[in-house]
């Protein structure tokens, strides 16, 4: 079965095509990467999902155009996704561009994404599934992250084997927890890339800092560090959830106001990275993992990767999935055709001891193009593999 994912994530700085072909073999299900692009959104764009991010206000009509436009790009993205298939596939998933996650006392309300998935479905021609957080809000969880059902079959364990981690530094660096005999675990730890980025643009006058360059040029600030690990979040038992919500740019202007002084912009960086480092490896460390495998658009900011994985040395090493054959920045997309793979089959994939619902919930909802979702029957895979 081919199937093409696409991932947007809190960074929103572009798309990330994926198309994959599974197949099952016993309890195996083989992921063959076809191949994966990142398709970047123009400044406009960018401008434009900025603009109606919290704490910003927006209206209905700034809401429903974004949305529209968001689904011409993915829509684009899609028949990208279908060339790297050979040109056919059999599903798409497309989660869409998370705007909102409605976080209330602990507890997530709601959650949005726009991509107007119609427009996807009638450019490709085959079913696209799409809204995959909110079944498992319905049932009382968090609706993120989705990732860990992806994480706890790659990593899936040998009865003797040593816990392991998947870090993925996104907009936000999320964690999933993979140990035998044991529940997984995975949540949002706190940002990796959203207040670096949103200090670039404030600070640089560019999209981030690339590579961390100007990061490794800076210091750390202990005052502003100590600032921004008070932050009530990362005390915060899991399961749990966050996002641009909490850690935007008004975020990161409050924190050096309140410092009372002026931060050379390099130091601030420095800080910032120093922030994710510090809260990841904490993460890592409580869970006594040995080895942590790294993803996403920060594992190329080097100054970052490399105080991660200082910070673990001598307890654990960081690695990158690129060699257990999933390239990292396109993890996530792969992740999200796996989804799109089990709710065809009927098999959940949320897990309800990462994201707090009642129950493992099927996720997403389906936007037809032709025949539906099989009622084809399926044993659930204990692990995947990658077949190169």
């Amino acid at each position: 079965m081919k199937i093409v994912g696409l991932m947007s994530g809190t960074s929103y700085d572009g798309v990330d095509v994926v198309a994959a072909e599974f197949t099952v073999e016993g309890e195996t299900l083989w992921l063959r990467p076809l191949g994966h692009r990142g398709i970047d959104y123009d400044e406009e764009l960018r401008a434009s999902i900025g603009a109606l991010l919290p704490p910003a206000a927006t209206t209905i009509e700034a809401v429903c155009r974004l949305d529209n436009r968001l689904g011409e790009v993915f829509a684009e993205a899609a028949a990208v996704g279908l060339e790297l298939a050979g040109g056919a596939a059999d599903v798409v998933v497309s989660p869409g561009q998370t705007v909102f996650h409605w976080v209330r006392d602990g507890t997530v309300r709601g959650t949005l994404q726009l991509g107007a998935v119609a427009r996807v479905a009638a450019r490709v021609g085959v079913p696209v599934l799409s809204d995959l957080r909110s079944a498992d809000v319905a049932a009382g969880g968090q609706g993120a992250p989705l990732v860990p059902a992806f994480d706890a079959l790659l990593l899936a364990p040998d009865a003797d084997a040593p816990a392991r981690a998947a870090l993925n530094l996104g907009g936000i660096a999320n964690l999933t927890v993979v140990a035998p005999g044991a529940p997984v675990l995975g949540y949002d730890v706190g940002p990796a890339n959203a207040l670096l980025d949103a200090a670039a643009r404030r600070l640089l006058g560019r999209p981030c800092d690339l590579d961390g360059a100007r990061a490794a040029a800076g210091r750390v600030h202990p005052g502003l560090l100590e600032l921004l690990l008070a932050e009530p979040y990362y005390a915060a038992p899991a399961p749990k959830s966050t996002g641009k919500e909490l850690f935007h740019g008004g975020y990161l202007d409050e924190r050096l106001a309140a410092l009372g002084e002026s931060v050379p912009a390099d130091d601030v960086l420095a800080t910032l990275t120093e922030l994710t480092a510090r809260v990841v490896a904490a993460e890592c460390d409580r869970h006594g993992v040995a080895e942590v495998v790294a993803a996403g658009g920060g594992v190329r900011n080097i100054t970052l990767r490399d105080r991660i994985a200082a910070l673990g040395a001598g307890r654990w090493r960081l690695r990158t999935t690129a060699e257990l054959g999933v390239p990292a920045q396109a993890k996530e997309a792969y992740a999200f055709a796996l989804l799109g793979w089990l709710s065809w089959h009927g098999l959940p994939g949320a897990i309800p001891s990462v994201t707090g619902a009642a129950r493992a919930a099927v996720l997403g909802s389906w936007t037809p193009a032709g025949p539906g979702p099989r009622a084809t029957p399926v044993v659930p895979p204990r692990r995947l593999r990658v077949r190169l």
